[in-house]
């Protein structure tokens, strides 16, 4: 059985990925620490050199725990991980195979994010991972503000309840397609309607090629 070790900003993450992966052979690490992030969007004295090295020492744990190979969950610790960091074990970084589907879209694209600090990491991996493959990409982003502060006090019902309120209002006003950047609003989304892109669904081929 392959292991393999998951590094998330926030517990409410796990679940995701069991529920994502029960059924394979694959033995789950969870690796969590949300206080990278507060300290990042709290503490203005703490840069981002700082912050991309913890990181690194984090990456590097998990590396020697005894995994076969490491999924990073989170949006911002992927954005902060250098490119050029030589990883001992196969990195697996959620938001790639969800790049890829994005870009082979044939139509316009909103993507939507509760967490605001998550937004411009993720838009400028989009592009780079767009660039890199020669595509155009015709995206908005959308913001439900509010919701992401429920998951960090644990509110998970009623973060649901807002998204999937927000997430049905845009799917019957728009033409876009409809994308969502964030593990915590799967579930929600899943209430709505079965086309809306999520991380989740490009995940498990990803995984299953690596391991």
């Amino acid at each position: 059985m392959k292991v393999l070790g998951c590094l998330h900003a926030h517990y409410s993450n796990i679940r995701y990925i069991e529920e994502a992966l029960n059924g394979m052979n694959v033995e789950l690490q969870h690796f969590v620490d949300p206080g990278l992030i507060n300290r990042i969007n709290h503490d203005h004295t703490f840069s981002i050199e700082e912050a991309k090295r913890k990181v690194i020492e984090q990456v590097q744990w998990i590396e020697n725990s005894g995994v076969d190979a490491i999924l990073i969950t989170c949006t911002n610790y992927i954005a902060l991980l250098d490119e050029n960091y030589q990883s001992m074990k196969p990195i697996i970084k959620l938001d790639e195979p969800f790049f890829k589907e994005i870009c082979d879209l044939s139509r316009p694209l909103k993507i939507v994010f509760t967490n605001p600090a998550t937004v411009e990491g993720t838009i400028n991996r989009l592009n780079q991972f767009a660039n890199k493959d020669s595509k155009s990409l015709d995206i908005e982003v959308h913001i439900i503000e509010g919701a992401f502060k429920l998951v960090m006090e644990g509110q998970l019902e009623e973060h649901n309840r807002i998204v999937a309120k927000e997430l049905e209002k845009l799917i019957k006003d728009s033409t876009q397609a409809i994308a969502v950047a964030q593990l915590s609003m799967v579930e929600a989304s899943k209430q709505i309607n079965s086309d809306i892109l999520t991380p989740l669904q490009t995940l498990v081929p990803a995984i299953q090629k690596t391991l």
